[in-house]
């Protein structure tokens, strides 16, 4: 009789798994998808891309159109970056022909990609030119210490020649800080590592990105401390990222 009630509780809770399991796999699934709508970059840069996410036991799939190359691994590292994702596979396709590796357009799509996800320098309000590998950026700046800053990123992009900064410096009347808006943590995640690779300084380092409340944590090797105080500066510099912890080591 014992043996007979212990059988019985193993079927009952192999029927309850059963039922359960995918229950619980479609509520995980459902939150994905639905946590990556709602990460900043998906609602500010990709917002107007047509960008489908479907997530089965945590492995998700991107199809779509997006604008740009460059929205295919934004999109690809946020998502990534979500708790309960286990794997990604991005088959985003861009509208229209990409541009030419090496060439200005497609080094105007990297200069801007590049400041768009900097806090010191007003991206949106600055123009990219470039012609024969120079770039031209104008629009306005609020000090000249952020007008270099724009040049100096700028030049850091693998390819540029030259920057030409034509933009004026307009100091803005004083007004109340406001608190910006809160940038979750796998959106914060996916502008390090997207920072990292497009800065001509930092391409080749070997970093592991992780962000807990807006806290950023790098990991890797680099080739010497300057390296290492670069990838810490340029990480500081991104929007969201309150601290960064620097736990890279060098060769």
């Amino acid at each position: 009789m014992r043996v007979l009630y212990s059988l019985s509780s193993i079927v009952a809770a192999v029927i309850i798994f059963t039922f359960t399991a995918p229950a619980f796999a479609s509520k995980t699934d459902s939150r994905i998808e639905l946590s990556a709508r709602q990460t900043y970059v998906f609602k500010t840069y990709l917002q107007a891309d047509d960008i489908k996410i479907q997530s089965k036991d945590g492995a998700v799939i991107l199809t779509g159109i997006v604008s740009e190359e460059s929205h295919k691994t934004l999109a690809q590292e946020t998502v990534a970056s979500l708790p309960s994702v286990k794997s990604i596979d991005n088959r985003l396709e861009v509208r229209g022909a990409p541009p030419t590796a090496n060439s200005d357009a497609w080094l105007r799509d990297k200069v801007k990609i590049t400041l768009l996800f900097h806090s010191s320098v007003r991206a949106s309000k600055t123009d990219v030119d470039v012609k024969d590998g120079v770039v031209i950026l104008h629009g306005d700046a609020t000090s000249q210490a952020q007008k270099q800053l724009a040049t100096e990123y700028a030049m850091d992009v693998e390819g540029v020649r030259e920057v030409k900064n034509e933009m004026a410096v307009i100091i803005p009347p004083e007004k109340s800080r406001t608190v910006g808006e809160k940038i979750d943590d796998a959106s914060i995640t996916a502008q390090v590592k997207m920072t990292l690779l497009y800065h001509r300084s930092t391409s080749a380092l070997n970093t592991s990105v992780t962000t807990k409340r807006a806290v950023v944590t790098l990991t890797g090797q680099a080739d010497n401390r300057a390296e290492i105080d670069l990838a810490s500066k340029l990480t500081l510099d991104v929007n969201g990222v309150q601290s960064v912890k620097n736990a890279m080591t060098v060769k």
